[in-house]
């Protein structure tokens, strides 16, 4: 048995890339987030939360990574979110895509994924 936490679509204000006069610029940068939480977060027997993974200070953290400053790179960002999720001790595995949109004048998307599992997750908690 197994469980997850998802977001989807999150829009982040965050300043990525350097552009010149002539390039796309995109016009915004969706997150996806899957996280594995252990099931007895999720199959509860009170309505408490404390029986559950509060996800609401790790979205606010996020947040806070988007709005920090200027990223070159959606990598950098990306790896910023998924140590913060490493920081959760309930979160055992995670799964995090960041893209941009538009990529050309005629639309796309863009985007980085990035699957980390428990044992490189241990190894993130150690760093």
């Amino acid at each position: 048995m197994n469980s997850t936490v998802e977001l989807s679509e999150l829009e982040l204000d965050c300043n990525i890339g350097t552009y010149s006069l002539n390039d796309i610029v995109p016009s915004a940068h969706m997150l996806d987030l899957k996280l594995s939480i252990n099931p007895e977060l999720v199959l509860i027997k009170m309505d408490v939360m404390i029986n559950v993974f509060d996800y609401d200070p790790l979205i606010a953290e996020i947040v806070k990574l988007a709005r920090d400053g200027h990223y070159e790179t959606q990598e950098r960002l990306l790896t910023r979110i998924v140590t913060a999720c490493a920081d959760q001790p309930q979160v055992t595995a995670v799964e995090a895509f960041l893209r941009k949109t538009p990529v050309t004048s005629k639309g796309g998307t863009l985007g980085i994924r990035l699957k980390v599992g428990a044992e490189h997750l241990a190894h993130l908690r150690k760093q």
